[in-house]
């Protein structure tokens, strides 16, 4: 099943089922307002929303496309959640850890290849999957973060992992944008980030575990992630590849001291792959990477972050090269 969000004016939008091949939608209003009204009583909503996909796809597949059902187009989207009680973004691929670490001369504490690395974002203003991304300065170091994410129910204090993973509903990608020279001086106040993370980005639809089929396994999703910059792809790392901590790892980590409540989102962090270091076609998700490998191996970073009219498209397909999430697909804007 794959849902997103409509701009109406509000803050949280309309809900839609969305058919698989991304072409139509629903408004689901009628079953729940909201998606975040269905992650509240999921067990419930969700069937009545998947006999709604079921019949939009089969309408397709028939020729006679349901007569409620209309073009889907992610510009007219929010994030599929638009605000959400709970964002807390992970650091599951350490590679990224260790580089970016690296480039800015900071060691990196072997505990983080044994224990999750977590922070919690600002998760009170998403932007949607072609929403403009406002900054104020060049200055401060503009850099994209190709990420997935999970979004729960309902997860108890003290779960497992193995628990965990049973109440992961959806799957989603990001953008967790970064503003890499304002991370320094920030953390070395010891309290971690704020400013040097803004309003993080979501891909026009989130899915079903079921929807990725044998690319979901092991708690993790086993595809590539192709990131586009300008027009000229840099980045398609395997997502399955180099994960330390799988999605119901670093669910059982948030939840250790406290339950996490539906609508809580968690990321991955930047996907990362060791063999990107050496290996040009597997490009990297993020900047900060491509610099601290330049930095490596010259003593100097030469690529530049991101100017104003900069473009970033995120997207990951399947096995038969059908976008699964749709696009987030942004320009960098100066606000005045």
């Amino acid at each position: 099943m794959k849902l997103a969000t409509l701009k109406d004016g509000s803050r949280d939008g309309q809900l839609l089922v969305v058919s698989r091949d991304l072409s139509h939608a629903c408004i689901a209003t009628s079953i729940a307002p909201t998606l975040q009204r269905v992650l509240d009583d999921w067990e419930f909503l969700s069937p009545q929303l998947a006999d709604v996909y079921e019949s939009l796809n089969g309408s397709l597949s028939s020729g006679h496309t349901l007569h409620e059902a209309f073009a889907f187009d992610p510009a007219q989207c929010m994030a599929p959640l638009p605000r959400a009680f709970q964002w807390a973004d992970g650091s599951a691929y350490v590679n990224h850890v260790e580089l970016v670490r690296k480039a800015r001369n900071a060691a990196m504490p072997e505990s983080f290849w044994h224990e999750p690395l977590v922070y919690q974002g600002g998760s009170d203003d998403f932007l949607g999957p072609t929403d403009d991304a406002l900054f104020a300065s060049e200055q401060w170091g503009i850099d994209f973060e190709a990420e997935l994410a999970v979004i729960t129910d309902d997860v108890p204090f003290g779960a497992t992992a193995e628990q965990s993973a049973e109440h992961i509903r959806l799957i989603t990608l990001v953008n967790d944008w970064s503003l890499r020279n304002l991370i320094p001086e920030e953390l070395a106040k010891g309290f971690g980030f704020f400013q040097s993370k803004p309003a993080s980005s979501f891909s026009p639809v989130a899915v079903t575990p079921d929807e990725l089929a044998e690319s979901w396994k092991e708690g993790k999703v086993h595809l590539p992630l192709s990131v586009t910059w300008n027009g000229k792809q840099v980045g398609n790392a395997q997502a399955g590849v180099d994960m330390i901590f799988n999605f119901p790892q670093l669910i059982a980590h948030i939840v250790k001291t406290r339950r996490a409540r539906a609508g809580s989102i968690v990321g991955s962090g930047t996907v990362s792959n060791k063999t990107a270091n050496t290996d040009p076609s597997i490009g990297y998700s993020c900047i900060a990477e491509i610099r601290a490998i330049e930095a490596i191996a010259s003593g100097k970073p030469h690529t530049e972050f991101m100017k104003f009219g900069d473009t970033i498209k995120i997207e990951m397909f399947d096995h038969k090269q059908r976008s699964i999430f749709g696009a987030i697909e942004q320009k960098v804007v100066q606000l005045k």
